[in-house]
């Protein structure tokens, strides 16, 4: 049994809860499509019983190309994600790129993200986890499982074990992802809720020349198989017209699609989790 992180009264992760849904669109693409896609998912979520955190990044950093599109930056995207969880009375989780955004995004987040790429970054780990925000880290595509147990260590020495922990796939070659399921009960080993990420899995890095490809088509398989493996919260990255997307459009699931998805990970988490 993991120990049991509370973002509030009504979300708390670990301690063999139902999963939680981290979920919306990769990069903020302006305020409507926002708060569309975050009230479409509230619904579906809402009628499943499935507690729900909104997601989506003010910057995309780690892009292709230098043409490639990164958001609305962090004063315009803190905005809109304010706006949300005002109109929603949802939380809100974004990638932090640098220390010096943590503190300032502190102030609208209610989960900070560690990016995949970054997760070996001491001077953003820690300035991330000193805010005594939720910190989710991404586990890096070069990582093994174990070697996050550095990057919590870096959290914990902030004084902060409000900590989740993300697998995303494992760098396979040139251009593809794989995901190893022992991942998830070996990040658990070092006692926090684990995530699984069910859309950038199935990403083809760089696949598509100067952006990168995904195989939508196995992301209901890979969020069955992590849910049967035993997880405490779900990501995935959800649009409603996901090939109009400025961002990762060949790897989100659409959002008419969710509800039948959720409905197949939430019965076979009820089955793993029953006492």
């Amino acid at each position: 049994m993991v120990k049991e992180v509370v973002l509030n009264e009504e979300i708390k992760f670990g301690n063999q809860r139902p999963f939680v849904l981290l979920a919306g669109p990769c990069a903020i693409e302006s305020e409507e499509r926002s708060l569309k896609v975050a009230e479409g998912i509230k619904e579906i979520t809402d009628r499943l019983g499935i507690p729900y955190v909104f997601k989506s990044s003010y910057d995309k950093a780690n892009r292709s190309s230098i043409d490639s599109y990164r958001g609305p930056g962090l004063e315009e995207g803190l905005k809109i994600l304010e706006k949300v969880k005002r109109e929603f009375d949802l939380p809100v989780l974004s990638d932090v790129h640098t220390a010096e955004e943590a503190e300032y995004a502190a102030d609208v987040l209610d989960i900070m993200q560690i990016p995949a790429f970054l997760s070996r970054q001491t001077d953003l780990v820690t300035a991330v986890g000193a805010t005594g925000r939720v910190v989710n880290v991404k586990k890096g595509q070069f990582l093994a499982p174990w070697d996050i147990e550095q990057v919590v260590e870096k959290i914990e020495s902030t004084n902060n074990q409000r900590i989740l922990l993300t697998e995303r796939g494992a760098s396979f070659g040139y251009n593809n992802l794989v995901v190893d399921m022992r991942s998830l009960p070996r990040m658990r080993e070092t006692g926090y809720p684990v995530v699984f990420d069910a859309t950038h899995s199935v990403q083809l890095p760089g696949g598509a020349g100067d952006r990168s490809g995904g195989e939508r088509e196995y992301v209901p398989h890979l969020a069955r198989a992590a849910a049967g493996a035993g997880i405490d919260a779900l990501f995935m990255e959800v649009h409603d017209r996901p090939e109009e997307a400025l961002c990762d459009g060949p790897n989100m699931v659409r959002l008419d699609d969710l509800e039948d998805i959720l409905r197949k990970i939430q019965a076979i988490d009820e089955i793993v989790k029953e006492d």
